[in-house]
């Protein structure tokens, strides 16, 4: 008897939402079957086509009674290819059908290879053109041959005879040549003309290096030598080589050297010549050897020159040569681009703050303020003798005095020598992203992934590299900014750089924030080639995701090491040259944005399996070109440990709500007194910055999609390569009789409980752990329960008692 286990139900909305999806996805399956349809269809209409020219007239009977069962046709396809044969080429376009063969054949063998069936189109076009073209030629002779131009041939020649007339008829049909021979083949007056050039340059570089041509009866012509006459001999010296000729081979023409013809000798001269040989030097052994580059080497740095003398450097936007950045139009301005300054609150406030100095006794010298966006920067400077520390311990005070959500003071502001006090303005200015990318330093920054943030408290906008970071981790409170920056980061990233430049990775397990962007997938996105969603959604998929980037990373590193480079722009540099052969594997490497929103989440469902790939990308992926940006609300140490803090140098802090929170960010307190609503600080490792972020709402983002979306796009989305993660460690074949006695008793606790887990093992069957993980190990094996899920426990694919009794007295029958 067959095992039999009985699996949970499933929910029959999932069920038939599934099998709508599936009704109309065509598969790979799908196109392999009909593409060898189609190849086997060309190969039939051949043999029908070649027979019609044997026995067409016999069977012309046939096709006016292919009804009729007992009549005999000699076609080799039988009446059916007597029907095709006759529609298609006599009452068609005659010979010239033999070119729908070709096509159903490639048709096929694209359908079957997998190939792109866009390039397609421009094969039919082209075929059915020529088709046209040569019926209507072959219409010429269709009074004596009319199985050659047939019907549509023979109609579409009468009707321009009738017009034009012959001559015009030819005429047209050169035209339609020229045509073909302009937009198909390519051909150009240019490259005719260059090739004959190209040839004529050839052989007189041919003729102008060789000095010496053999001729028919196997000597040498000459055509300049010099000469010195010895006794026995006389010795030429042609373009450097030296060559020594017996005299007793030119008694019949020449007696001695005077004889001699010393002018340039128009007629070739017929003789006998033994080169010299020159000794052998052999240098000593305290001499340098100079060695050249290996010849390959020198052939490939040639090749490479050629190519880009003749093509041009490569260009990786080709694909999507008509792509079109995003219009700034788009984007929706929420201000009238200036900051409105308060000349009363700036006073009021100066006013108060060296008021509340003086009344600890510290005296001001100088004080000026710097109006920003949302905060004021009060720049001050003590007078001799007063200590920083003690302005700072007052920063509650001032704020009591001010009565401001959040004072933050810089003591001291690095590279001045001023002391900074930041307080919120009591109306804020709301910076719109449209003003940030239409800046000029945005617009003009020469940076590999540039990114605008928004604006300092100098009312600058602020651009960071990417590139240079090389990784970015963002926190924040819940409703403080952190999609809105996210959403920053991406736009910044799609109105500068092209679909072929950079591919980003994008891990949304709230599904509504990025959700979005996948209007853009066959454009910017990249994903797992079994993957339905560019979007990573469930984070189950996130850990194959994160290890699928650490395979594409190693790859990466073997192309770097193979082209003798140490990080991707000089590879690109060197593959944009052309000195790297894609026939070796090299190939344009696009830039890869990991953004992870919510990191938190994907730490507590999946623990280290997210940790160990994130640390990896994060310490080695920079030079290839793979960054990594996370986002999450909870900056906890248990989330943001210290093998990734590590490898962040470049940390965004949204506000938060404690200083240890802020420390766990930045290592230092400061984004607890943030004000929120995108107020944030920036540090690369060394100062922090302040900065309000700019600001982009969803109806934006949707517009900047769309624009992008609306366009021409790759096939698919970037396919990251395919990770085959590592067995669990568990044996599926286990022997019975090598189950733990306690086997049976396990499966019971685990089929009432509905929980597999080796801890309940444990509790109830009094087990160390070791046991229990094996029997669970068996279980696994035997299908009781389902396989390891991280934090959660196994699921248990058996209902009940009586299910698990059915189960085991299969197995004995078995």
């Amino acid at each position: 008897m067959a095992k039999s286990t009985k699996t949970p139900p499933l929910n029959k909305k999932n069920n038939s939402k599934t099998s709508e999806n599936n009704s109309w996805k065509v598969t790979k399956q799908h196109k392999i079957v009909f593409g060898s349809l189609l190849v086997l269809f060309s190969i039939a209409l051949l043999f029908a086509f070649v027979s019609f020219y044997i026995y067409g007239q016999e069977d012309q009977s046939a096709v006016n009674a292919l009804t009729n069962r007992e009549e005999i046709v000699q076609n080799w396809l039988g009446k059916f290819g007597a029907f095709l044969a006759d529609l298609l080429i006599y009452n068609g376009f005659g010979l010239a059908a033999f070119i729908f063969v070709r096509l159903f054949l490639l048709t096929g063998i694209y359908m079957i290879v997998g190939l792109s069936l866009r390039k397609l189109k421009n094969i039919w076009f082209w075929d059915l053109f020529v088709c046209i073209v040569l019926s209507v030629l072959f219409g010429f002779f269709a009074t004596s041959a009319p199985e050659l131009g047939g019907v549509i041939g023979y109609e579409l020649n009468s009707f321009l005879q009738d017009y034009i007339g012959k001559t015009g008829t030819l005429l047209i049909l050169v035209f339609g040549l020229i045509i073909y021979l302009i937009f198909k083949l390519k051909i150009s007056p240019e490259k005719i003309q260059s090739f004959f050039n190209q040839t004529k340059q050839e052989i007189k570089t041919d003729l102008a290096t060789s000095s010496l041509i053999k001729n028919e009866k196997g000597g040498y012509n000459l055509e300049e030598f010099a000469v010195t006459e010895e006794e026995d001999s006389i010795h030429l010296k042609i373009n450097g080589s030296q060559f020594e000729i017996n005299k007793e081979a030119l008694k019949p023409t020449i007696n001695s050297a005077s004889n001699i013809n010393r002018e340039p000798i128009n007629k070739p001269l017929a003789m006998e010549i033994t080169p010299i040989v020159p000794p052998e030097i052999v240098a000593p052994v305290d001499t340098f050897v100079i060695e050249t580059a290996p010849e390959e080497d020198i052939i490939e740095e040639n090749l490479a020159s050629r190519l880009v003398a003749d093509f041009g450097l490569f260009d990786p936007t080709l694909d999507l040569s008509n792509y079109k950045f995003p219009t700034i139009d788009l984007l929706k301005e929420y201000s009238t681009g200036g900051i409105t300054i308060n000349q009363e609150e700036l006073e009021e406030n100066k006013n108060r703050i060296v008021d509340t100095l003086r009344n600890y006794k510290i005296e001001i010298a100088q004080i000026k303020a710097t109006v920003g966006p949302s905060v004021t920067l009060y720049e001050i400077v003590p007078e001799a003798g007063i200590r920083i520390s003690k302005i700072k311990s007052l920063e509650d005070d001032i704020a009591l005095s001010l009565s401001a959500l959040g004072i933050r003071i810089i003591a001291p502001i690095p590279g001045k020598g001023t002391i900074g006090i930041e307080v919120p303005n009591k109306n804020p200015t709301m910076v719109s992203m449209k003003s940030v990318i239409g800046s000029a330093k945005f617009q003009e920054a020469e940076m590999e992934l540039p990114i605008a943030l928004g604006k300092t408290i100098s009312n600058e906008t602020f651009v960071v590299d990417l590139a240079k970071m090389p990784h970015l981790l963002m926190a924040g409170a819940t409703g403080q900014g952190k999609s809105v920056g996210l959403n920053a980061v991406l736009t910044s990233l799609l109105y500068k750089k092209h679909p072929a430049e950079v591919k980003f990775v994008l891990v949304d397990p709230k599904k509504v924030e990025l959700t979005l962007f996948n209007k853009i997938e066959r454009h910017y996105l990249a994903k797992l080639p079994d993957m339905d969603d560019a979007i990573i959604t469930d984070n189950a998929k996130v850990v194959n995701t994160l290890n699928s980037l650490c395979v594409e990373m190693d790859n990466r590193y073997t192309l770097l090491k193979d082209a003798m480079v140490r990080n991707i722009k000089e590879y690109n540099d060197k593959f944009k040259a052309r000195k790297l052969n894609p026939e070796n594997g090299h190939r344009f490497l696009p830039y890869i944005v990991l953004v992870v929103d919510e990191f938190a989440d994907l730490i507590m469902t999946a623990g280290k399996e997210v940790e160990v790939p994130i640390a990896r990308l994060a310490q080695l992926a920079r030079a290839i070109g793979i960054h990594l940006i996370i986002a999450t609300q909870r900056p906890s140490v248990n989330v943001i440990t210290g093998l990734i803090k590590a490898n962040f140098p470049a940390r965004i802090a949204f506000r938060v709500t404690s200083k240890i929170d802020s420390r766990t960010i930045l290592d230092t307190q400061g984004a607890d007194q943030l004000i929120g609503r995108g107020d944030m600080l920036y540090t690369n490792g060394n100062d922090v910055v302040r900065v309000q972020c700019a600001f982009i709402d969803t109806p934006e983002v949707e517009k900047i999609t769309e624009f992008i979306g609306a366009q021409k796009a790759y096939a698919t989305a970037y396919l990251l390569p395919e990770f085959v993660g590592e067995e669990s460690g568990i044996n599926l074949d286990i022997n019975i009789s090598d189950r733990d006695t306690l086997f049976r008793e396990a499966a019971e606790i685990i089929v009432n409980a509905q929980q597999g887990s080796a801890s309940l093992l444990q509790r109830k069957l009094k087990l160390g752990y070791n046991r229990a993980g094996r029997l669970i190990d068996q279980l696994e094996a035997a299908g009781i329960v389902g396989p390891f899920e991280g934090s959660k426990a196994r699921s248990v694919n058996i209902l009940d008692m009586s299910s698990l009794d059915q189960f085991f007295n299969n197995e004995q029958n078995n």
